[in-house]
C-alpha cells in the first residue's frame, strides 16, 4: 500500500473564453464548459494528502486502481484494531462533476467515520463527467469492487478486514453511484466470492427527473435551506447523462428490477431531492430503511450548511438496526 499522494486540481480561469471560445455549460462558481469541450473545475475546497493526526488513530493512504484511467482511492484504517473490520467503499458527491476523494471536507469526515465506527473506508477518486459521462462513473465503481477481489489474499490492509461485509456508500451523486453500482453487482455473488456486497447506505442520493416534485418546487424558492439548488440539479443532470437524454434516463432513477439488498437511505429534509429519495423507499420497508435529518439541507454532514445541526427523525417503521 503505497503512500502516493494523488491530487489534481484545476482552476477557472475568466481569460480562457479567448482560448477556447465561449461558455457553453456552466455551474456558476463551481465548473465551466467551453465550447471546444475545454473543462474547468474551480478550487471550491482545498485538497490534502492522505496524512491525519497522530491522536485520530486512523491510518491513511493513496492507491492506484487504474493508472489508466487514472482511479484511485483513499483508505482509511483504524489504528490498534482487531482484524475483520467491515469495509465501506465510499464514492463522494459533486454531481458527477466536481469533487475528489483529496478535498479536506471528505478526507476529514472519513476520517472521523473510520475512527468512530471501527470500519475500514476506501474513498473511490472515479472519473468525471463531462469529460467521462455517465455509466463511466459506475463502471469505476464495479471495478473497484474486481479489484478488491484480486488483493484479497496479498494486501496487508486485506487481510485486517472482513470482505464478506462490504458496504457501498455515498453521498449526493456518490449515493446515486452506489445504488447503481450495486444493481450491477448484485447478480454475480458467485462470481465476487470471497467478497460479499452486504448494502448500501445512500446518503441524500442524487435522482431525478423531468416532472417537479413538491420537495424541488418549495425548496427551491429558498436558496438558503440547501446548497443544491433546482437549477444546479438540472445543470448537473445535463453535463453528466450521455449526449441527448433528458433527465428520464435511467441513470437518474433508482433501479426497479433488481434482487434488493439492505438498504438505508438518509434523506435531509429541507434538500431538493427529499421526496425523489422518500418514493425510492416507499413498499419496500423490509429492506430500505429511512432516516429523516430534520432542519438541514443537502449535504449537510459534509459542508455544515449554515451552521446547522442535524437532527435525526426515524420514520415509523424505519428503525435502523
Amino acid at each position: 500500500m503505497g503512500a502516493t499522494t494523488l491530487i489534481h486540481v484545476m482552476t477557472i480561469n475568466s481569460n480562457n473564453t479567448n482560448i477556447h471560445g465561449p461558455v457553453v455549460d456552466e455551474v456558476e462558481g463551481l465548473i465551466r464548459v467551453y465550447k471546444d469541450g475545454h473543462v474547468e473545475r474551480s478550487q471550491l475546497v482545498t485538497c490534502v494528502g492522505p496524512s491525519l493526526p497522530l491522536e485520530l488513530g486512523v491510518a491513511c493512504s493513496d492507491v492506484y486502481i487504474d493508472k489508466l484511467t487514472n482511479v484511485w482511492a483513499r483508505l482509511y484504517i483504524p489504528i490498534d484494531t482487531n482484524s475483520n473490520l467491515p469495509l465501506l467503499v465510499y464514492f463522494h458527491g459533486g454531481g458527477f462533476c466536481v469533487g475528489s476523494a483529496s478535498w479536506s471536507c471528505y478526507h476529514e469526515f472519513l476520517a472521523r467515520l473510520s475512527a468512530s465506527s471501527r470500519c475500514m473506508v476506501m474513498s473511490v477518486n472515479y472519473r468525471l463527467a463531462p469529460e467521462n459521462p455517465l455509466p463511466a462513473a459506475y463502471e469505476d465503481g464495479v471495478n473497484v469492487i474486481h479489484w478488491l477481489k484480486k488483493r484479497s489474499s496479498n494486501s496487508l490492509w486485506a487481510k485486517l478486514c472482513d470482505l464478506s461485509r462490504i458496504f457501498l456508500v455515498g453521498d449526493s451523486a456518490g449515493g446515486n453511484i452506489a445504488h447503481h453500482v450495486a444493481s450491477r453487482l448484485v447478480t454475480a455473488t458467485d462470481d465476487l466470492k470471497p467478497l460479499r456486497i452486504e448494502g448500501t447506505i445512500l446518503i441524500q442520493p442524487f435522482f431525478g427527473g423531468e416532472a417537479r416534485t413538491e420537495s424541488e418546487r418549495s425548496v427551491e424558492n429558498n436558496t438558503k435551506s440547501s446548497i443544491l439548488t433546482l437549477a444546479a440539479s438540472d445543470a448537473w443532470w445535463k453535463l453528466a447523462l450521455p449526449r441527448g437524454a433528458n433527465r428520464e434516463h435511467p441513470y437518474c432513477k433508482p433501479v426497479k428490477k433488481m434482487v434488493m439488498m439492505r438498504t438505508l437511505v438518509c434523506v435531509a429534509e429541507m434538500d431538493v431531492l427529499m421526496d425523489r429519495e422518500m418514493e425510492m423507499c416507499d413498499g419496500n420497508e423490509e429492506v430500505i430503511k429511512r432516516v429523516v435529518y430534520k432542519g438541514v439541507g443537502h449535504a449537510f454532514h459534509i459542508l455544515g450548511w449554515a451552521g446547522v445541526q442535524g437532527r435525526r427523525r426515524v420514520v415509523p417503521g424505519s428503525t435502523v438496526r
